[in-house]
């Protein structure tokens, strides 16, 4: 099957972002093919993403799955590159910005990579605080190995994120072995919690505005600010979803703008104003220019 690309898209920027590490277990690339796993009503669905033209290229590597299931994996594909996000406004807005008419340039057709599940994105998005963005992968690893499933397809494993039930359960005994901290290990916990128990859902948070979905997230202990906005921008695509407190984001500010310190949060607050609307997409290019 083909999935007709947007004029403004860079599938080699989508790889790049992609092979950041070495450890990611759930997606693989080789050849400038990226393959995955999928739970799809119980059954474990794989399938392989190339570039053909003007078109992402899915090809379906254990079964030909039924209309229904291609149609949610064509779904989870069009979330998860970002497909349907005009980013025309944004590329109008930015070409006449000092501080983002370069980096749209250079990076010109670059997207946000999603995290189509709530759960993955909230998860990862703790187990990288506080942390660097290396080790943080690391722990994913243990943490996938560890508590998801895996397929093997010909002799290749493919990994699915552990389920929140499966999450809910898990104590201290058998994640702070992986390095985890205290902390950590509570907060996965809680958010294994809530989805288990039905208190947040993306189906849920779907339904609400972007401001009562991210107050929902910050329900939920471990989940602040950053958090929510980082998943509400992963997840949903909010374009105004807006991590300001992230200390990549400062630190491409301090670059870009010869700063001898990092600017504060009234600092960048100010600059972003300019950004209204699109303030998840000038974060992504400025975290790019790094």
């Amino acid at each position: 099957m083909n999935i007709p690309l947007p004029e403004i898209f860079s599938y080699d920027l989508c790889l790049s972002f992609l092979k950041r590490s070495p450890k990611e277990l759930l997606h693989r690339i080789e050849k400038d093919c990226v393959s995955k796993a999928l739970m799809i009503d119980g059954r474990p669905i794989l399938f392989q993403i190339s570039l053909s033209n003007k078109n992402l290229h899915v090809k379906f590597l254990n079964e030909k799955p039924d209309a229904d299931t291609q149609a949610q994996v064509i779904n989870f594909i069009r979330e998860w590159f970002d497909l349907d996000s005009d980013l025309k406004p944004f590329y109008a807005l930015a070409r006449k910005d000092e501080l983002l008419k370069d980096l749209v340039k250079k990076f010109y057709g670059y997207r946000i990579i999603g995290q189509p599940d709530l759960f993955e994105s909230l998860v990862w998005a703790v187990l990288g605080q506080q942390i660097n963005l290396q080790f943080a992968y690391t722990l994913k690893q243990r943490f996938v190995q560890q508590f998801g499933q895996r397929i093997n397809h010909e002799d290749i494993d493919y990994y699915l994120f552990p389920e929140p039930e499966k999450v809910a359960e898990l104590t201290d005994n058998e994640l702070l072995p992986l390095q985890f901290s205290r902390q950590k290990s509570k907060y996965v916990k809680l958010i294994g919690e809530a989805f288990a128990d039905g208190i947040v859902s993306k189906e849920k948070l779907s339904l609400l505005s972007f401001e009562e979905a991210k107050s929902e997230l910050i329900k939920i202990k471990g989940i602040g600010n950053w958090t929510a906005n980082y998943a509400l921008m992963k997840t949903f695509r909010y374009s105004n979803a807006f991590p300001l407190e992230d200390a990549g984001l400062h630190n491409a500010i301090k670059n870009l703008q010869g700063m001898k310190k990092k600017p504060s949060l009234t600092q960048v607050k100010r600059i972003f104003k300019s950004y209204k609307g699109w303030e998840a997409y000038a974060t992504l290019y400025l975290w790019k220019s790094l």
